[in-house]
């Protein structure tokens, strides 16, 4: 996926999404400031500082995060 794209829906929208990976791996993005775009890779910050590092050449969907059912 072309990194322009996720630059894109980053500016868009700063509601949380979701980037999935061709290994069918989801990164969770809990809000745009915690995430970095350069041309080919991306950084996702995570939960207790973690940072994972993303080849643009291996992500093939932004998605909305699954809506969790409310309890009953």
């Amino acid at each position: 996926m072309n990194s322009r794209l996720i630059s894109q829906r980053i500016n868009s929208d700063p509601s949380p999404f979701v980037i999935r990976l061709s290994d069918g791996t989801r990164v969770r993005v809990a809000h745009p400031d915690f995430v970095a775009v350069s041309p080919g890779q991306v950084l996702v910050m995570g939960r207790n500082e973690s940072v994972t590092k993303i080849d643009t050449l291996h992500i093939v969907a932004i998605e909305e995060p699954r809506r969790r059912k409310a309890k009953a």
